[in-house]
């Protein structure tokens, strides 16, 4: 058998030894009484970014979906299929989660595919270059502040200006907008930093992002911060 598998089917045992025997309680609860997570994560489907691993959440914590570069889609009903919306209304309709966390991350692939901005298909993909267009608006504002797309402060810039356009999108939901409208829902962009372990939140009142552990980081932390661009515009 691979190696690369038999590394998962090892770690299922330790898994099995060290938390299912020991908290039999808590699988008895999720097994009896089913799911009811109160927070939806959309997440980078990038192997290095766990979203249940990089906040130490509980079995049952989190419903989360993964795509690449942890984008959201705006609402439209067109003959396609919408994987990361359906995902979305179940958690919002069904299980009536009360946040929604777009979570980002550093050196996303699919943010440095979407700067390159490569026409050629083959190259940049079949489904990855469409996707990836959800996310434009995001690179027009990035290249406008930094010009150079190969620069580290370009992709910074474009990551978090990608989640800041999910945020906007979510919105563009009926059934997201009544509940957030109302006080029953609440959405967050988060940005995870994996060369300096650090997680960080979009705050609107310094209109970008700002780490955790500083809650009154100055706004010059932002990257975007005093770019043009519909971003901000429009309270992303």
């Amino acid at each position: 058998m691979d190696e690369a598998i038999q590394k998962l089917i090892r770690g299922f045992h330790r898994f099995r030894t060290r938390y299912f025997e020991t908290e039999q309680t808590l699988y008895q609860r999720l097994t009896q009484q089913g799911q009811s997570p109160q927070i939806m994560v959309i997440a980078c489907c990038d192997a290095r970014v766990d979203p249940a691993l990089i906040t130490d959440s509980d079995p049952g914590d989190l419903f989360v979906v993964r795509n690449v570069a942890n984008l959201v889609p705006p609402q439209e009903t067109g003959g396609h299929y919408h994987g990361t919306s359906a995902a979305i209304e179940f958690a919002v309709r069904s299980l009536r989660v009360r946040h929604i966390i777009v979570l980002g991350h550093a050196r996303c692939g699919g943010i440095h595919a979407l700067l390159q901005g490569s026409g050629d298909t083959n190259a940049s993909g079949q489904y990855i270059q469409p996707w990836m267009a959800i996310a434009d608006e995001a690179r027009t504002v990035a290249l406008a502040a930094h010009g150079d797309p190969s620069s580290d402060a370009a992709q910074r810039a474009c990551e978090q200006a990608a989640i800041r356009v999910s945020l906007r999108n979510l919105r563009t939901f009926p059934w997201i907008r009544e509940r957030t409208e109302r006080g029953e829902l609440a959405l967050h962009g988060w940005y995870f930093d994996i060369e300096q372990g650090q997680l960080m939140r979009f705050a609107a009142e310094h209109d970008g992002f700002v780490p955790f552990d500083t809650e009154n980081a100055p706004a010059a932390l932002d990257p975007m911060r005093g770019t043009p661009g519909a971003i901000n515009k429009r309270g992303g």
